[in-house]
């Protein structure tokens, strides 16, 4: 842990433990954990291009390669953004970090991805999104002022729901994986701490989130990959024949809905982990609201990368995926002001584009983010 803070001690880029991020002029001063993620890299620069103090935090494990998080994460410090290598199940770092830096707000999206890896590795998914969630949640409720958190959910909490569009009030006590159980555990336990200890919290159901530096396990990344190698990709279908569908979100619809929950989040209203007054406690979808069968995002693929696919189709293995997803957004427009604005067609080709160029030989490691501009 020393060697973690003497790093961030010793970074002298718009740091937040300076003036710059002073709360009193109405910058935030937050906290993202698994910064140097998908979601987080990008959630992180736009708040910081808008002036707002960031300090990002990520353990960089191998779920996928590591290197793709350490180009993210170097993206982001030309930006004035530290990324700390750290795990959210450290408390004593986490202790240390809020006392370093006042944080006002903690976008959580560290995680354990992935729906079917966690057939093979549960216990992974257990520690880091449910252990590590109660370490943060213990943390922020013992800090003073408490910060208000928004934190990442899943559309996978809808589990085997078969009513569609998928609302927020809909039930969600049949999960179809381990990590949709983990993320069902994580909201109630942001119930809980909200109810108990007065923290401010906002769950965000994400639903299939590609684009621009995305997760290399997603499937449009994995058949993109496929597709260019010549190697054959798998399209699973259901015990009729029937295609799976997504509600594929595209990453800059997700980032505004990012920023808007932290916009709108009101104080925490505990104090020395005790509640003064009820607290904000919401819930929102965060999708595109158009399905999309997984073999039209394929064609579409095909047509960007001016390459045949080689399809296999396959029975879809019993390993917690559900054959659609549909967000219901009504809720966060109405709240949030999100309204998401980017087609599949458009987004797999700034995904593709950006594939391209960061794949190129010899330049995977000099690929910036500031190249596709997103927001």
């Amino acid at each position: 842990m020393k060697k973690v803070l003497s790093s961030f001690l010793a970074w002298d880029a718009s740091s937040c433990t300076n003036n710059e991020c002073d709360t009193q002029r109405g910058e935030m001063v937050v906290l993202v954990t698994g910064a140097a993620g998908f979601v987080g890299s990008h959630v992180s620069l736009a708040l910081r291009e808008r002036g707002d103090g960031v300090v990002g935090l990520d353990n960089f494990n191998s779920y996928y390669p590591v290197a793709l998080k350490r180009a993210r994460a170097k993206n982001l410090l030309k930006d004035g953004v530290f990324v700390v290598d750290g795990d959210i199940n450290d408390s004593a770092l986490l202790e240390r970090l809020f006392a370093l830096v006042k944080f006002t707000h903690v976008l959580h999206l560290a995680a354990q991805a992935g729906v079917r890896y966690a057939a093979h590795n549960p216990l992974a998914y257990v520690h880091s999104n449910v252990n590590g969630f109660v370490t943060l949640l213990e943390q922020s409720k013992n800090s003073n002022p408490q910060p208000a958190i928004v934190f990442a959910s899943s559309s996978s909490v809808y589990g085997l729901n078969d009513k569609v569009p998928f609302s927020e009030g809909d039930t969600t006590d049949r999960p179809a994986s381990l990590y949709a159980a983990t993320k069902k555990a994580d909201e109630a336990l942001a119930h809980t701490y909200n109810h108990i200890y007065g923290l401010s919290i906002t769950a965000l159901r994400f639903f299939t989130v590609y684009g621009p530096w995305g997760r290399p396990d997603m499937a449009y990344f994995s058949f993109t990959r496929n597709i260019v190698e010549g190697h054959a990709i798998r399209i699973f279908q259901g015990p009729h024949g029937e295609e799976l569908a997504r509600d594929f979100t595209f990453i800059d619809d997700v980032v505004k809905g990012c920023v808007a929950s932290l916009d709108t989040a009101t104080p925490s209203t505990g104090s020395g982990g005790r509640k003064n007054t009820a607290a904000q406690h919401r819930v929102f979808n965060l999708g595109n609201t158009h399905p999309v069968k997984v073999g039209t995002l394929v064609s579409i693929l095909e047509k960007h990368l001016n390459k045949k696919a080689i399809r296999h189709i396959q029975p879809m293995p019993n390993t917690g995926d559900v054959m659609y997803t549909h967000a219901n957004v009504t809720k966060a427009r109405l709240e949030l002001g999100y309204t998401p604005t980017t087609n599949l067609e458009l987004g797999l080709k700034h995904f593709v584009k950006w594939y391209q160029n960061y794949y190129k030989s010899g330049s995977a490691h000099e690929a910036s983010m500031s190249g596709y501009k997103p927001y």
